[in-house]
């Protein structure tokens, strides 16, 4: 192979050697594990094949392969890449990983990069990949010099595989333990989709009412196994997180139910059937950690045209008999909530339910800002939280969720500060001093994202956030919303880390959240500016400078902050809504 030439220097032993398998990709993708890839004819460097992989959405496009290595030695990690923004490097190898990268290479352009394994390595990842959006790149004549490593055999087979429980877009399953094995791999119609080192796994983000087929390998470091024997699984038919009957595009407004300000007070019965869901605004806590939240309806003295406790309730079953939803929102910009302990997610869990319990609502929004939520310094993986505000809110909302059952409809209303942002950051960082409140609902967000009925992300009141096209992006117009929701839609890696990418949510799970006027919120657009956003989105249509990873029809719709201040303003946030969707 014309690689293994040219990745040895003269500083090579004569008991180096070429590690890499395949690295020419002349046998396909043998011995890679790839996403969004395949071999070509051209344009090839040497040989008559080389790799093409394209990133799309929130995949760089990465192709790997597991070398054995000596522990405490030198290598040389070498290939040749065309493209944008092309990377080559190693991980796992128990000292520094490396890396590499070309901005721009129109034609092969040579990467190498060298390392030294630590004490006890005896496995080192190699890689290959893209950036997000930026094109196909291509890559050929792979190379790791140095040193061979005890190579052993690969485990057996598992034995035992086994469905558990199934839902609309996920299945759990288990199998029997592999002696020798160090962890497993899933895969799902064919494809690999994750590793785990236990004899468990769920596979989510599935399609409702599709069937899939499933095997597991097991791996130890000498290699993978050969794969178990296949189970297939039919997803259900309805969606989770919440009832299906909402409509296709829902309306979203906030209800200002336990104080007026200058929108004036607004009774539940006056609210037009155009708003879907209707979050009461708001339960707050007794204190900030103590989990005790309460929901006291605005008194006379502030706003004289309050409708008493019988007609509050009178109105709520009225709207629940024309197909509305009605829910208790929490927090708010004055309602610090933090569930510190488990006493206290335990008072939230019980004080939520009497406040749902007595006026018979359909469900909760989690609308936590300010300090509510904050990650710990060594909190630095979403998929796996450590902060106690997090996993026991996480905790007492799973409760929730059983005990009303599926008909319950959980939303959340975070800001971009909350979310987005953990794009580019995330907690305090890898070397601390940012703000651990950066991109703190996410691993909320992804742990109930089964869960989860409609998430509408504050599109105001928000500083510039970085978009998937590494640009900033402000409030003002329709390229703010396009931008922020094309994240929530697409997906997105956390802090840059292309190994830790947050998931795109379904369609049906987002609305966007806007002021209703000027007076609302900052960040107010005007109705062509929404009708813009909502055509960019939906359609792929009228989207200006930003270019969308997708066309989304599914999108839920729309949520504002607030009822009140749009009928202060004539009902144009409604008006609009009504004019767009029908």
């Amino acid at each position: 192979m014309a690689l293994a030439a040219s990745g040895v220097t003269s500083a090579a032993r004569a008991a180096d050697a070429d590690l890499v398998r395949n690295g020419g990709f002349e046998s396909g993708l043998d011995g890679w594990t790839c996403t969004a890839a395949t071999t070509v004819d051209s344009p090839v460097r040497s040989g008559s094949s080389a790799l093409r992989a394209t990133p799309a959405g929130a995949d760089n496009a990465r192709c790997s392969q597991t070398v054995t290595v000596k522990p405490d030695s030198t290598y040389t990690l070498t290939g040749h890449v065309r493209g944008s923004h092309v990377y080559l490097g190693a991980s796992g190898t128990g000292a520094t990983d490396v890396s590499v990268w070309t901005q721009s290479a129109p034609d092969w352009q040579r990467l190498t990069t060298t390392f030294r394994t630590g004490p006890a390595t005896t496995r080192v990842t190699l890689y290959t990949h893209g950036w997000y959006g930026t094109g196909a790149y291509h890559a050929d004549d792979l190379s790791l010099v140095g040193p061979g490593g005890e190579t052993g055999q690969p485990p057996a087979p598992p034995t035992g595989l086994r469905t558990g429980t199934v839902t609309s877009t996920s299945v759990a399953l288990s199998w029997s333990p592999v002696a020798g094995a160090t962890g497993y791999a899933v895969y799902r119609d064919g494809d690999k989709v994750q590793t785990v080192s236990g004899t468990s796994a769920t596979v989510s983000g599935l399609t409702p009412s599709t069937a899939y087929a499933f095997q597991v390998t097991a791996l130890n470091d000498a290699g993978e196994s050969a794969r178990s024997a296949t189970v297939t699984a039919t997803t259900g038919g309805s969606g989770p997180g919440g009832p299906s009957d909402l409509p296709a595009h829902a309306l979203v407004g906030y209800l200002h139910a336990t104080f007026a300000n200058g929108s004036g007070y607004t009774r539940l019965a006056d609210v037009p059937d155009s708003w879907d869901v209707i979050d009461l605004a708001f339960g707050e806590p007794t204190s900030v950690t103590s989990g005790d939240i309460r929901f006291d309806r605005c008194p006379v003295t502030e706003c004289p045209n309050v409708e008493s406790d019988a007609e509050f309730k009178a109105a709520i079953k009225a709207k629940q008999a024309a197909g509305k939803k009605v829910l208790i929102s929490i927090g708010g910009q004055n309602g610090q909530v933090q569930l510190t302990t488990a006493a206290a997610r335990d008072t939230f869990v019980s004080s939520v339910s009497r406040i749902i319990d007595e006026y018979g609502l359909d469900g909760l929004d989690i609308d936590f800002e300010g300090h509510s939520l904050s990650l710990n310094a060594d909190d630095t993986d979403f998929r796996n939280p450590r902060t106690p505000v997090i996993v026991n809110l996480v905790s007492a909302l799973k409760t929730l969720k059983a005990r009303y059952g599926d008909g319950f409809v959980l939303t959340m209303a975070p800001e971009t500060f909350f979310v987005q942002l953990g794009h580019q950051y995330y907690g305090t960082g890898k070397w601390g001093g940012q703000d651990p409140r950066a991109g703190a609902y996410l691993p909320v967000i992804h742990a109930l994202r089964d869960d989860l009925t409609l998430l509408h992300v504050q599109d105001y009141n928000s500083g510039p956030i970085m978009g998937l096209d590494n640009q900033y992006h402000s409030m003002g117009g329709a390229d703010f919303h396009i931008a922020m929701t094309d994240m929530l839609l697409t997906g997105f890696p956390v802090a840059g880390d292309a190994t830790k990418v947050f998931p795109p949510l379904r369609p049906d799970q987002v609305a966007i959240g806007m002021p209703a006027t000027a007076n609302a919120g900052n960040g107010h657009v005007s109705p062509a500016e929404v009708t813009k956003t909502l055509d960019c989105l939906t359609k792929r249509m009228n989207c200006g400078s930003y270019a969308t990873h997708g066309a989304w029809p599914g999108l839920r719709g729309l949520m504002t902050w607030s009822i009140n201040w749009d009928r202060f303003g004539g009902w144009e946030f409604q008006r609009t809504f009504d004019g767009y969707f029908g």
